[in-house]
């Protein structure tokens, strides 16, 4: 094959020309130029593979454009699903605590997830918020094959505590007025659980919370009424009753005589992992148990108390200057919970703390978790006259179920007590047993018929029809594993429940003025310390 080189100046001349003036001999050059040229007088080169061959290389420069650019679009499509992925992330507030600052009418240190890369946070997010629950419908109703049985008397409280609302019902303005006082808002709408989160709460209050409620909807499937709901998860109640506040509702964990606060089963129902406490079925009998291992006779003939002193709590820095068995008749001891963790909760098992003869509680910076497990020791509780009230000490009396002590003169009146238990050891270990019987029948059947109870008919008051929020998110079992550490994870699974096989326990007709009566005669039996006890 032979090849005419053209100069430069007889290329431009030519391309100056123009294709279509070019001679037959001038096409010929130009071919021969760019590699198109094939001599015809050279028979040995096989002009098919010179073709195929020119038209590969025709072809190979117009595809590798479109291939980067491709490349190109993948990557930036890839950036903007990151970015978008990530601003997701930062802007989904979720059930551990993720973009939520603590609740500012009760402050705590924010929390930290340090341990997590940000890539590593916002994929757990996305999975625990978004893909967890996918489409699976609600729980199927659940045949009873038992009878039900009629309900503790202090299940009246529900309708007291409604009362407010009995004639006005509640609306969706009330819903939103009380919402700046809420931690979150539970919605359910058939069957499913939807959750809005406004503030952190301390520790994994508001897990196991919600636990509780997906606990109640296993238990009883198909059965919750459609439900809106605002919860507080702080110790404190808010709304208070009086002439110039309009009654809002909102849910948390004790009220008081003088607030609108509606009590629910606090979070440690279902277990509290941060300080290793079981959940209560497993709890309460882990108490008895020890709480037998000694008769009360041959218990310690004193007071004791046991817990935190550094709180914002006057009555219990009081309790401390009564730490004398010999003048006061008391032991008053620390509780370092840091320490304890580190030491794996050896020194702090509740069922180990039941060998005195006497019980204290002692409210710490509001209303205290504690007061149930104090009074399944079935030792004789001196309770310091409590401010606050959850939604079962209200079916306890004073010389009944525990002695009272008066806020004013502690010391005096915890020794007044003892000395008074050990004169009159067979009155006062029947106080005991009394109480212990009563924290005994308040058993997790009665916790979930209490919450049944209390919504079913705090839905009937509802003026509007309850549906999911926009920006709440649906809560499954699995959601909240997704969420769960390991140690969580424990305890979750450690009060998941089942089916009831008998319906819901018998409601106490309404007794409003009665109740109202009950309270000012629990006032009258509370007695000054220097008084007689019986």
């Amino acid at each position: 094959m032979s090849f005419h080189i053209l100069d430069k100046q007889r290329e431009t001349e030519i391309a100056i020309r123009g294709v279509h003036k070019l001679t037959a001999t001038e096409r010929r050059e130009r071919d021969v130029t760019v590699g198109f040229y094939i001599d015809p007088t050279h028979r040995n080169v096989d002009e098919a593979q010179i073709m195929g061959s020119v038209e590969r290389k025709a072809n190979r420069n117009p595809t590798s454009v479109p291939l980067f650019g491709v490349l190109l679009v993948v990557l930036l499509l890839t950036a903007i699903f990151l970015f978008e992925v990530d601003n997701l992330a930062t802007q989904t507030k979720t059930i551990i605590g993720y973009n939520l600052k603590p609740t500012p009418w009760h402050e705590f240190p924010a929390k930290k997830f340090n341990n997590e890369t940000k890539i590593a946070r916002a994929s757990k997010i996305i999975q625990c918020s978004y893909l967890s629950c996918g489409m699976r419908s609600g729980n199927d109703r659940f045949s009873f094959t038992g009878k039900s049985d009629r309900c503790p008397s202090f299940f009246r409280w529900i309708h007291h505590d409604l009362e407010p609302w009995s004639e006005s019902r509640i609306s969706y303005d009330h819903l939103m007025e009380v919402k700046k006082f809420a931690s979150f808002r539970v919605v359910i709408v058939g069957g499913k659980l939807y959750a809005e989160y406004y503030y952190d709460c301390v520790q994994s209050r508001a897990m196991f919370t919600i636990w509780g409620f997906l606990q109640l909807l296993k238990r009883y499937p198909d059965r919750i009424p459609d439900v809106d709901m605002m919860f507080d998860c702080m110790d404190k109640p808010i709304i208070e009753r009086n002439e110039s506040v309009k009654p809002v509702p909102i849910f948390r964990y004790c009220t008081t005589p003088n607030h609108y606060d509606i009590p629910f089963p606090d979070w440690s129902f279902w277990g509290w992992p941060e300080i290793n406490i079981a959940p209560w079925k497993e709890e309460f009998q882990s108490i008895k148990e020890g709480s037998q291992r000694q008769s009360w006779r041959k218990k310690y003939p004193y007071a004791y108390w046991k817990g935190n002193p550094d709180v914002v709590s006057p009555i219990r820095e009081a309790l401390l200057q009564c730490n004398d068995t010999m003048q006061w008749g008391a032991l008053i001891m620390r509780q370092n919970w840091t320490q304890e963790a580190l030491d794996g909760f050896k020194q702090s098992k509740l069922s180990t703390q039941c060998n005195h003869r006497y019980k204290i509680y002692a409210e710490g910076y509001a209303w205290s978790v504690s007061l149930k497990y104090i009074l399944s020791c079935g030792c004789v509780p001196l309770i310091i006259n409590p401010k606050y009230d959850d939604f079962f000490s209200r079916g306890l009396f004073p010389k009944k179920n525990y002695l009272p002590i008066s806020p004013e003169n502690i010391c005096p009146s915890i020794k007044t007590a003892v000395e008074w238990g050990n004169a009159h050891p067979d009155q006062a270990e029947a106080i005991g047993k009394s109480v212990q019987d009563f924290m005994e029948s308040l058993n997790i059947d009665r916790i979930y018929d209490y919450m049944y109870h209390l919504i079913v008919e705090y839905a009937k008051l509802l003026d509007f029809k309850p549906v999911r929020p926009i920006s709440a998110l649906e809560e499954c079992v699995d959601s909240l594993y997704c969420f769960a550490d390991q140690n969580q994870t424990k305890f979750l699974a450690r009060s998941a429940t089942l089916p009831s096989e008998t319906p819901p326990c018998r409601l106490p007709g309404q007794a409003n003025r009665q109740i109202d009566r009950m309270i000012e005669e629990k006032k009258k039996k509370i007695v000054d310390s220097n008084q007689l006890l019986m």
